[in-house]
């Protein structure tokens, strides 16, 4: 492989192993399904490159490889061979390209228009006077200076297709463009001969209209896609570039997020954006985290407090302990969803691409056979040519390439702007699908951090104790005690003891937390349970002293709300619950949900899901994404809050953001909407070659008619696809 010009790509690459490497390419040239399939083939190919996906969407493609086998260059140069022009993909650079293809289109689109226009000046006179009394002379005066104009404006105008076309040809493979090609140049070729011949028909404006109706349809096409880029542009615009670092003598330095790694300290001032994922360690202010939570209100914030890279402080200085900085944040992984969300191909896009790449053999057999049929049949060279030419035009699959991605796009735009991140790509066709919803309760019905109800009931000396024990447990109910106690520096050498709580020896005295079999304490549990009923309890025992803490569930804001709208959506409601049913059972009865199950274990809510499908349901499952991760698994479809566990833990579908359950509600319509426009795309793709090719095949379409045709199917799909942003509840 050719090392020629080789580019430094060592700035660009991740190292996410031993040996291994990864690295995004954006690349120039990618028109349709057939690019795609021919540089992920071509890249897989190659000895020690494990992974090679592109993202249509962002016409960019991610490359894993082992570093002792091949380096960054001779990735980008085997790219080229394979035909295609590939960068290290950088945002800047990337906007820059991106520009400059959007006015060169436009640049393209103006010529054929003005081309176009001038040729069908012409054309009409030739029309009208082949029915009146126009000369040969004037005919062919009007087809040369038809030809004077079209031959320059194709040259110009149909580079966007022919270069994509020869391309793929010197890669010895076909894409949509090569037939486009082959049909413009065969249209002209003609033309000119039929000219010089001083026949009455010459099919200039016919190529030039094919080349002006598919810059359209490429444009709008360029800018479908452009709102899926700007989602992920806007959400990187949120990152701060910067960290005030606070040494270990105290002082400060202003340094680069990419210096700054996790157990640092960092100082974020009033008013400044933070740059990293941490937890508050000193100071109280208010923060602006509407990414995290959609709410528009300043949320407070002080020690113990989890903040996130992109949020604002708003009016306290703080001292942030650096949990994640320049890989692994919140903004990295919501980047990283939003890619998946339009790269990842649902078993539509693939039954459309399996189209799209069987369509090239197609249309050139059918072709070849049309004109093979016609001179068999006594017509002339010429006019049998002209049909082959129209069939080459109007089969053109750029309706099909485009029905689903399309769609697909739109939707999950749609969806970003709701609050809900895809992980999977047919995560839209389940949900649409699903007809009965299971939630879990902690955490997702309710909000995941339980409030304290009995504080009156445990000296400040017993508070402090437990509540640095609780911050060595992961359980939830010992969490939310922490940060109702407002705990800020954990005991050391805590023992955790799975399933009944965490113990700890402090100066000589065995401190315990957990359940009442742990503390031993179910006399004291069962007086609370009088006082709090339906409220959960964690038990402390230190030596001889026990306390009992009672923490309660909240529901979200907005879970009455949803439940109905749900219900009115014709979709049925379960909750499945591993608290006891005192605890179930008021918030059931609150929501109006009749169908609930409480004390299930994990394994038991995963029962529960087969016995639904069973029953032919589609289930939607609405978890808290760490307990509940088999059932996620396990479920049709499944979603849930980004809030309750960190998003690479989390085994579900999608993930929806803020303190509110709008967004499952938000979710269903838009994938409903979604999956029926990629329904009626699909179908209109397939009626539109059901009728358009007979009528070509039999001689029933001018080129010019093709052209108008194809190019129309290809803007009919687009625009129907910018349906989905307009959601209608179903």
């Amino acid at each position: 492989m050719s090392m020629a010009n080789a580019i430094d790509c060592s700035a660009f690459i991740w190292h996410v192993g031993p040996g291994r490497a990864r690295m995004d390419i954006a690349i120039d040239g990618i028109r349709c399904a057939g690019c795609a399939t021919a540089i992920e083939r071509g890249l897989s190919s190659e000895p020690g490159i494990s992974i090679a996906r592109v993202n249509f969407a962002l016409k960019r493609v991610t490359v894993e490889w082992d570093e002792a086998k091949l380096a960054g260059a001779q990735i980008l140069q085997r790219l080229k061979d394979i035909g295609y022009q590939g960068y290290p993909f950088a945002s800047g650079a990337a906007d820059g390209n991106e520009a400059r293809a959007s006015a060169y289109l436009l640049r393209c689109l103006g010529v054929a228009a003005f081309g176009a226009m001038n040729i069908m000046l012409l054309s009409v006179s030739v029309w009208s006077g082949n029915v009146s009394d126009i000369t040969t002379e004037t005919r062919d005066l009007f087809h040369w200076l038809s030809a004077l104009i079209a031959l320059p404006v194709a040259a110009y105008s149909g580079r966007p297709f022919f270069d994509s076309a020869l391309a793929a040809l010197r890669n010895r493979s076909v894409n949509m463009d090569v037939p486009i090609t082959l049909g413009i140049v065969l249209a002209l070729g003609m033309s000119v001969v039929q000219t010089m011949q001083h026949a009455e028909h010459a099919y200039f404006d016919s190529a030039v209209m094919l080349i002006f109706f598919l810059l359209i349809g490429r444009l709008l096409d360029q800018m479908m896609r452009k709102r899926a880029r700007d989602m992920a542009a806007n959400v990187a615009a949120l990152r701060a570039e910067t960290a005030t670092l606070i040494r270990e003598d105290g002082s400060t330095a202003v340094l680069p997020v990419r210096a700054v790694n996790p157990g640092d300290r960092v100082l974020v001032l009033p008013g400044e954006k933070i740059s990293v994922d941490g937890r508050i360690i000193s100071g109280r202010s208010h923060i602006d985290q509407s990414l995290v939570t959609g709410e528009i209100a300043h949320l407070p914030a002080a020690a113990g407090a989890k903040v996130y890279g992109g949020t604002i402080n708003i009016d306290g200085a703080l001292t942030i302990e650096v949990t994640a900085s320049h890989e692994g944040t919140l903004l990295d992984e919501v980047e990283a969803l939003l890619s998946q969300a339009t790269a990842a191909r649902s078993k539509y896009v693939l039954l459309a691409d399996r189209a799209a790449r069987l369509y090239a053999p197609f249309v050139h057999a059918t072709a070849l056979a049309t004109f093979t049929g016609w001179m068999l049949a006594g017509e002339s060279w010429a006019h049998a040519l002209v049909i082959a030419i129209t069939v080459l035009i109007i089969t053109c699959p750029c309706a099909l390439g485009l029905a689903i991605p399309a769609v697909q796009i739109t939707a999950a735009g749609a969806l970003f702007r709701s609050g809900v991140l895809l992980r999977n790509g047919d995560a839209i066709e389940r949900l649409a699908q699903a007809d009965t919803i299971v939630f879990d309760k902690t955490g997702t019905l309710t909000l995941p951090q339980a409030e304290w109800l009995n504080p009156a009931d445990a000296s400040a000396e017993i508070c402090e104790a437990a509540g640095r024990l609780a911050m060595s447990s992961r359980h939830p109910l010992a969490q939310a005690l922490a940060h109702a106690l407002n705990s800020r520096n954990p005991y050391d050498n805590v023992e955790e003891v799975p399933g009944s709580g965490v113990r700890v020896m402090h100066d000589g005295v065995e401190m315990t937390l957990g359940s009442a079999e742990f503390c031993a304490a179910n006399d004291q549990i069962s007086k609370a349970q009088l006082l709090y009923p339906g409220a959960s309890f964690v038990a402390f025992r230190k030596g001889a002293d026990i306390a009992v803490f009672a923490l309660g569930q909240k529901l979200r804001a907005d879970a009455v709300a949803v439940v109905e709208a749900l219900k009115a959506r014709g979709l049925r409601i379960e909750i499945l619950s591993g608290d006891c049913d005192e605890a179930v059972a008021p918030i059931a009865r609150e929501l109006s949900v009749s169908d609930y199950l409480s004390s299930v274990t994990p394994a038991s809510k995963i029962a529960r899901l087969e016995i639904l499908r069973q029953q032919g349901r589609k289930t939607l499952m609405v978890g808290d994404g760490l307990n509940d991760a088999p059932a996620l698994a396990a479920a049709h479809v499944s979603m849930s809050p980004v809030s309750a566990a960190h998003l690479s833990q989390t085994a579900a579908d999608a993930l929806f953001l803020g303190e509110n359950l709008g967004p499952v509600v938000e979710a269903i319509d838009i994938a409903r909407q979604g999956h029926r426009l990629m329904v009626q795309n699909l179908w209109f793709a397939v009626l539109y070659n059901f009728v358009a090719v007979p009528l070509a095949i039999a001689g029933l379409a001018t080129p010019l008619i093709a052209a108008i045709a194809m190019s129309s199917s290809s803007m009919v799909v687009t625009l129907n696809a910018l349906r989905a942003r307009n959601r209608s509840a179903t």
